[in-house]
Formats: structure tokens, C-alpha cells, sequence
């Protein structure tokens, strides 16, 4: 796949610097990480509302911006901007924010071009309304129309659906994702919320600190961060630390709160570690297996990683209980008060009478326990 995106910017301001270089080909590239990395800041050098120090912007390309050579002025980058809180026009029409950049038209080229747009995102019949009359979908689709209106090279998005409630913004990324996929523009959308990150982005680049510290396809980025710090800044739950007993090519074993668990070793690894060495890993709470004990004793031949501990907390997300489980193990727990997070479905909960049954053995699978690289 070809890159239709160049961006290495270096950008020093007061108390913070920006310094990140990444590509991205077709679709959308997401900015994930926490507020303050310096996500908005790269939309607004690509904009070129923003002049980086050092660095270079390439769309489709085109050099938009080359330190010392070339500054291509804003108004001519074809950049469109969708604007965290959309920043609509809240005096003008639904077709006159939509047309807003097609000023330097014919005028009734400027009314043909905004009636196409608002026909395509479902708006022709709210062209008279204004802003405040609308819901806060259409008025995302306005921002979008007046973005994209101008045929785009690049579609820049800075917290699409942060204005939006829970239910409305679930529904609104699956519109979003429907609308850029359709436009087919190359885009840049900026998050702290990496379930908009995974269900939006074609290409994913974590932020942290000024820096970018893993860019990756969304689903290598899901199943293999490149760090622990990657692995935290995505929420990744079960992020643990143990000390290596034994690697080789397919398997490491690890030693973990008394326990000697069996990993796969990652084929990508260049490297065994060390015997001894320190490791980190994470283990995804839905892939902790509780053992039933309706059926017999566990067989260690059949369950690996075989455990046992007590729930010392539990929390209700409505389709799933998350249990929080501590070894019968000494010595302090992993993680606060507990050791593993489990996530079990609300039916499975009820079923085993978790609720009354608080003792439990549990099994991982070694596919399941994911080495992080160094």
C-alpha cells in the first residue's frame, strides 16, 4: 500500500515539545493517547494553522510544508476541518455552512456543489435550518459536509463525537466510519478513546508526551503493543510483571506470584530473554477460564496455567460481571487488592452462583498470556 501521508514535525513550545514522525496510506489514521500528547498539534501543523520548527508534510504527494523551502498558506492546502465541538456557524443555514468554503465559486456552481453534499449525508431537507435546530447528529453530518464540501486531499477530525452523550456517540461512530469510508479521503482523526480508535481507524498512532511511542494497524496494535507503556496508555487490563524461568524459541516460562506460567513466545521476537531477566505481559480478562466444579477435579493435563483464588470484588457493566480475583498466594497482590481482573458474561455469573461462591480455580490458556517486548 502506498503512503498517501508524510507527517514529521518538530514543534517546541513553552513546557512542551512536539516531535513525532509517522506514515499512513488509504483511510483513516487515528491519534490515540491521552489529553496533552500533542494530538490537536499535529492537526493544526497539518492545517497549517500551526508552523512546525522543523519537519516536513507530504499529502498525496504533495509537499505541503518543508522546513526552510516550502509553506503551502491554509487556505491552499485543501485541508478540511472538523473541529471538536464542530464550530458551526450558529447565524447561518445548514446549506450556507456547508457551502462556506466554496465562496470562491460561481454561484450556481456553490449552490449545485452544497445541495450534492447535503443529498449524499441525508441533510437536503434541513438546508433552511439552523444549527440550534438540529440534533447533535445532523450537526456532526453538517461539520462533515462543510468540511468535505471542498474535495479534501486530506479530512482532518479533532474529537469527532466528544460532544456527543454515550448512546448517541456509539451510534454516531458507525455513521462516521460509513461516511469516510464512502468519501474515500485520506484522514486524521484524533482520540483519547481507543474503542473509537479500533472501530475508526484503518491505521492507529499512539501518542504519548510529544511522542509517538507505536504506530501499527489496528488490529496488530490490539493484540501486540510494543511496550508496557503502550499497553497502559490503551487500557489494556491484566498488565502484570514476572521474571523469566526459561525461553526458548516457541515458549517462555514465566514465574508470577508463586505460580510457573507457560507463554507462547511471539514469533515476531527477535530475541530470547534472559533466565532470570524481568518480563511484562498482559492477559485479557475474558480469557480466564473459571473452572466448574460440577465437573470433577481440574486436570492440570487439560488446563494450563491452573490457578486458584477468591473474588475480592466484582463490578456489573450489565452483559458482563468484571471479577477481581486474588491468588492463594503470599506476599502482596499484583494489582492493588487483587491479582487478575476476570471478565465472565452476566449468564455464565448467574449459572455459577459467582454471587454466593466466591472460591474459585481458574486456567489461562498460553496463548492467551501476551509477553510485551522490553
Amino acid at each position: 500500500m502506498s503512503e498517501r501521508l508524510e507527517v514529521r514535525i518538530l514543534k517546541r513550545l513553552p513546557g512542551f515539545t512536539l516531535e513525532v514522525a509517522w506514515t499512513a496510506g488509504d483511510g483513516v489514521a487515528v491519534l490515540f493517547g491521552p489529553s496533552g500528547a500533542g494530538k490537536t498539534l499535529t492537526l493544526q501543523c497539518l492545517a497549517g494553522l500551526l508552523r512546525p520548527d522543523e519537519g516536513r508534510l507530504v499529502v498525496d504527494g504533495r509537499v505541503l510544508f518543508d522546513a526552510g523551502r516550502v509553506d503551502v498558506p491554509p487556505q491552499a492546502r485543501r485541508v478540511g476541518y472538523v473541529f471538536q465541538g464542530y464550530a458551526l456557524f450558529p447565524h447561518l443555514t445548514v446549506a450556507d455552512n456547508v457551502g462556506f468554503g466554496l465562496r470562491d465559486l460561481p454561484a450556481a456552481r456553490r449552490v449545485e456543489k452544497t445541495a450534492e453534499v447535503l443529498e449524499r449525508l441525508g441533510l437536503a431537507e434541513h438546508a433552511r435550518r439552523l444549527p440550534r435546530e438540529l440534533s447533535g447528529g445532523q450537526r456532526q453530518r453538517v461539520a462533515l459536509g462543510r468540511a468535505l464540501a471542498i474535495d479534501p486531499a486530506l479530512l482532518l477530525l479533532d474529537e469527532p463525537l466528544s460532544a456527543l452523550d454515550a448512546p448517541l456517540r456509539r451510534a454516531l461512530r458507525d455513521e462516521l466510519r460509513a461516511i469516510l469510508s464512502e468519501w474515500r479521503t485520506a484522514a486524521v482523526l484524533v482520540t483519547h478513546d481507543f474503542t473509537e480508535a479500533y472501530r475508526l481507524g484503518d491505521r492507529i498512532v499512539v501518542y504519548d508526551a510529544g511522542r509517538v511511542v507505536q504506530s501499527a494497524p489496528r488490529s496488530e496494535l490490539l493484540w501486540q503493543p510494543a511496550s508496557e507503556p503502550v499497553a497502559r496508555i490503551m487500557g489494556i487490563r491484566n498488565v502484570l510483571r514476572g521474571t523469566v524461568v526459561k525461553a526458548t524459541p516457541d515458549r517462555i516460562q514465566i514465574r508470577w506470584r508463586g505460580q510457573l506460567l507457560e507463554a507462547v513466545n511471539s514469533p515476531s521476537r527477535s530475541y530470547l530473554p534472559a533466565a532470570d531477566s524481568p518480563i511484562a505481559f498482559f492477559i485479557r480478562p475474558e480469557y480466564v477460564r473459571l473452572i466448574r466444579k460440577d465437573r470433577g477435579a481440574a486436570d492440570p493435563s487439560h488446563h494450563m496455567n491452573l490457578m486458584e483464588g477468591a473474588v475480592v470484588g466484582e463490578e456489573d457493566f450489565g452483559t458482563t460481571w468484571s471479577l477481581r480475583i486474588r491468588l492463594d498466594a503470599p506476599g502482596a497482590a499484583a494489582q492493588g487488592d487483587h491479582d487478575l481482573e476476570v471478565e465472565v458474561p452476566h449468564l455464565v455469573y448467574e449459572i455459577l452462583e459467582i454471587d454466593r461462591d466466591r472460591r474459585w480455580q481458574f486456567s489461562i490458556h498460553r496463548g492467551s498470556i501476551h509477553v510485551l517486548p522490553a
